[in-house]
């Protein structure tokens, strides 16, 4: 892997959401609801609820990296997942940080078909390898993301073995 990187730092992480929802907005596309993928997505998915006045804002846990380029074999949504009772109508934005495979983004589309009017995708950085080609992207590269949140190492480390007992 090419030791270059893509990085975003938290000014451009405002730029990048801010010009996201303008897409979303001038797209004419109006979500009742944004669904941020945890935990790249979460504050995405924040800025994004701002940015397009939506207050139904919603979060969905799904595993597949274990570190840099190392993921599961498939993504594992955990729970507790979103119950969409009285969303059959509803329009969806779903946010992530990057569709790296797209793997992630497909399972959630997935869960989300047939249980809601309408389902877009949105997120920063869009890769040329994924799976799933999102609706909005900020910025398409190739290159591995140091974003702001996750480039640096925990400030604690938690034994998940003990955790899962």
């Amino acid at each position: 892997m090419s030791e270059e990187r893509e990085i975003l730092t938290w000014e451009k992480f405002g730029e990048a959401s801010r010009t996201l929802a303008q897409m979303v907005a001038d797209d004419g596309y109006e979500p009742d609801m944004v669904l941020s993928i945890a935990r790249g997505g979460l504050l995405i998915g924040g800025a994004m609820g701002y940015a397009l006045s939506v207050k139904n804002t919603y979060t969905m846990n799904v595993e597949f990296y274990t570190g840099v380029d190392e993921r599961l074999e498939v993504p594992r949504i955990l729970p507790p997942a979103p119950d969409f009772v009285d969303l059959h109508n509803a329009k969806i934005l779903i946010v992530d940080d990057v569709a790296d495979t797209g793997h992630t983004l497909k399972s959630v589309e997935e869960f989300c078909g047939g249980k809601v009017g309408e389902v877009r995708t949105a997120v920063i950085y869009e890769k040329s390898h994924s799976v799933v080609k999102c609706d909005y992207v900020w910025k398409r590269t190739n290159l591995w993301i140091n974003f702001p949140w996750s480039d640096k190492p925990p400030v604690t480390k938690r034994d998940w073995s003990v955790a899962d007992a």
